[in-house]
């Protein structure tokens, strides 16, 4: 299993306690892909730019489209620019090939009952092994769940890779932006609608 796969997993577990947004996933899930395809040697970091390598590609579908859409040409893509486009839409596409593999089922919400289904994990061993390792505290993961809002275990030690420090930082920025953004359109609606109530 991969780094992102298990995030989605943790991500799930935590189920309606714990919501997490779609937009703050997205991005890290594409911190936790970049994180795997370094371990893989399919990218390297040069600076701020994500370098491709001539390795082979990963044993995982969703890792394979992430290394086959590198910006193979220099200057090369910003870490910040691969986040946030590889990042678009991508809970989605992790959902959806958990949906393939048969690891969650859909059901309708027993607080909720009119927000429609939400996904429930099956139980493999995919979700118990993801479940070890984010027992175990593994920093990448738990760094990456406490970053979209979910509760991490005590005690975690940062990675010792100066490299997955860098993407991981990258990742806090990103969703500090996305934060940022979404504050900016509040008030801008909010005064939008203040025009129209006082026309």
């Amino acid at each position: 299993m991969s780094t992102a796969r298990d995030l989605m997993i943790v991500t799930l577990d935590a189920g309606e306690e714990q919501p997490v947004q779609q937009g703050e996933l997205s991005l890290a899930l594409a911190g936790a892909e970049t994180v795997d395809l370094l371990a893989a040697e399919a990218l390297g970091l040069e600076g701020d730019r994500v370098v491709p390598r001539l390795t082979p590609r990963p044993d995982d579908r969703l890792l394979d489209e992430a290394a086959a859409s590198l910006v193979r040409g220099t200057p090369y893509e910003t870490l910040e620019d691969w986040l946030w486009r590889r990042g678009r839409g991508l809970s989605t596409a992790y959902l959806a090939a958990l949906e393939e593999e048969g690891l969650i089922t859909w059901r309708r919400s027993h607080w909720m009952p009119f927000r429609g289904v939400r996904a429930v994990l099956a139980d493999t061993d995919a979700r118990r092994r993801s479940a070890a390792r984010w027992a175990a505290g593994e920093p990448v993961l738990a760094t990456l769940a406490g970053a979209v809002g979910v509760r991490a275990p005590d005690a975690v030690p940062d990675p010792a890779d100066d490299t997955v420090l860098t993407v991981l930082a990258a990742v806090h920025d990103a969703l500090m932006e996305l934060e940022a953004v979404r504050q900016r359109r509040a008030i801008e609606d909010a005064a939008f609608a203040n025009v129209w109530r006082g026309a």
